[in-house]
């Protein structure tokens, strides 16, 4: 496994999320009256830079793919604000965001699902085109067999139908309609946790080679901090819809500060027996608190073996550690000089 180098810094801010909100209305009886909500994303601020590639990583439930569908603007946020290109992008009406949906893209998590079985490949590729009424200079169809040839399948597929094609070749075919319109963010919604294991590196290594080539910027939200690895530059870790740890690729790996973040990374499965001996497992109690009624304080509390009475009472707040390392804990981890390598 190649050393992990750090990541160069970037300046341009092309995605801003600013005290970000989703609550999910629970209605009851007759009248369908509100008798509480899901807090499904809960105030989150984030940065995404041109050119790097931010992963949202967290158990199931904590609000990761909800998050990209407020970034994509395909749900409406309860409040807060997605800025892109510095241009507010939080309340325009469907009609002001077509323009943009060229330029923020999403690839969906289940390949099976996210293509129509009555469309052909050609048709699936090539609907962006129609949809956004561009007419590319080479025609509809030569431009989807490049794209095709791009995420590394035979242009002579254009009229075959998706369920002739396997797992993988159908996210490779999703990746293709991303591409479509030569967008400028993509947001990837756990792009290989559907695929066999033997095909998700081809998958990663696809969005890497086609960032490298065509200057994409990525959202990444994913569950198997093995693939984030990889592929990111910074990474968030979320827990209950907030985010509890944000910092580069090398230093969340090498010196993870949250007790959350410390406990998924002892999850990672190591090849080696004689390194995986030496590591200490972390065993989380209970299970993920309910997000319509979360705890107070801090939301990790219930879980966390550092967890005092101040836990309970005050909630941290995401605040700068180290520099360009953010965590939300009032007793972190490796705040000294010692180093855990997690490897």
């Amino acid at each position: 496994m190649s050393e992990l180098t750090t990541t160069p810094t970037r300046t341009e801010t092309l995605l801003e999320a600013s005290g970000l909100q989703k609550y999910f209305p629970i209605r009851k009886g007759l009248l369908q009256r509100v008798k509480g909500n899901v807090q499904a994303v809960d105030g989150l601020s984030f940065t995404v830079q041109k050119g790097e590639t931010l992963s949202l990583v967290g158990e199931s439930g904590c609000g990761k793919t909800t998050t990209g569908r407020l970034l994509t603007r395909l749900l409406e946020p309860t409040a807060g604000k997605v800025i892109f290109e510095g241009r507010d992008i939080t309340h325009l009406s469907q009609g002001a965001m077509r323009p943009l949906r060229r330029d923020v893209q999403m690839i969906f998590q289940d390949p099976y699902s996210s293509l129509n079985p009555r469309h052909t490949v050609g048709a699936i590729v090539g609907a962006p085109f129609n949809l956004q009424k561009v007419k590319p200079e080479k025609g509809v169809k030569k431009s989807v067999q490049e794209l095709l040839e791009l995420v590394g399948l035979n242009p002579e597929h254009y009229n075959r139908y998706p369920h002739e094609f396997s797992g993988g070749q159908r996210q490779r075919i999703g990746i293709a309609r991303t591409l479509a319109l030569k967008p400028k963010l993509i947001i990837a919604d756990e792009p290989v946790s559907a695929l066999d294991v033997s095909i998700q590196a081809q998958v990663v290594n696809l969005l890497e080679d086609l960032q490298n080539e065509l200057d994409l910027t990525y959202v990444m939200i994913a569950h198997d901090l093995s693939v984030v690895r990889h592929v990111s530059d910074r990474v968030a870790v979320m827990y209950l819809g907030k985010i509890v740890e944000l910092a580069d690729r090398t230093s969340l790996y090498e010196r993870p500060m949250h007790p959350y973040t410390v406990a998924l990374l002892s999850a990672v499965p190591v090849p080696d027996p004689e390194r995986k001996a030496k590591r200490e497992r972390i065993r989380l109690k209970g299970d993920v608190p309910s997000p319509i009624n979360p705890p107070s304080g801090c939301r990790f509390h219930t879980r966390c073996w550092k967890a005092q009475d101040i836990c309970k009472t005050q909630e941290p707040q995401l605040v700068e550690l180290a520099p360009g390392r953010q965590a939300a804990c009032h007793f972190p981890e490796n705040t000294s000089e010692q180093t855990i390598k997690v490897v």
